[in-house]
């Protein structure tokens, strides 16, 4: 071969070497860039989610669709409880009936169409050595996968304490184990449901974290 043509060869060769190096560095580089974009918007999109929730205490007439509960409900299921022991048991209010009685009992049910009523089992829940137990902590651990839930889905709620647990038993007929710890209103928020003033309040990190 003649030595140009050998030259040639080469160049072409390296050509194609230099395409490929650049075109997987250029991969590399868009892979990084693509996982760094998902993790942000992983990262985003809980913090957006924990941004838009709020306490709603007006609430529209529409009916909250049954998949929409199953989903809310399916949120709670997936809580982690002390122990694994999963005491909750929550009542879906939802009748007019069971809306009418939960309604003479708190002015914090705000006309929603549904209530979660959280109770834990008092028969199942771990209880330490002290005498104390886990019932309100897993309540909530549940209600929280549930409130965030149901503002993935575009519904309210609001998180109520304002009753009286031994009422509520009674009305609704609770087995004498199932412990009421809160009330969770849900549904559409109403047009002119807003915020309070009190939910944009926030203490900077440096009040209430410390490193040790």
């Amino acid at each position: 071969m003649h030595m140009s043509e050998k030259s040639s060869t080469f160049a072409a060769v390296m050509k194609k070497l230099i395409f490929f190096a650049l075109a997987a560095i250029g991969f590399a580089a868009c892979s990084n860039s693509n996982d760094k974009m998902v993790n942000e918007q992983m990262v985003n999109g809980f913090m957006n989610l924990a941004r838009e929730r709020y306490a709603v205490r007006e609430y529209a007439d529409t009916p909250v669709e049954a998949f929409k509960l199953d989903s809310i409900l399916e949120a709670g299921r997936l809580a982690p409880t002390a122990k694994n022991v999963q005491p909750q048991h929550i009542y879906v209010l939802q009748s007019p009936e069971a809306i009418a009685k939960i309604n003479a009992l708190t002015p914090c049910a705000y006309g929603a169409p549904v209530v979660f009523l959280v109770c834990y089992d008092a028969d199942q829940v771990w209880t330490k050595e002290d005498g104390t137990n886990s019932g309100d902590m897993d309540c909530s651990i549940v209600g929280t996968h549930m409130m965030m839930e149901a503002t993935e889905l575009g519904l309210g709620t609001c998180w109520v304490k304002y009753f009286d647990p031994a009422e509520v038993a009674e009305a609704f007929e609770l087995p004498t184990n199932h412990k009421p710890s809160f009330l969770m209103p849900c549904g559409y928020a109403a047009e002119n449901a807003k915020p309070s003033d009190k939910h944009f309040s926030r203490k900077p990190l440096t009040e209430t974290v410390t490193y040790k």
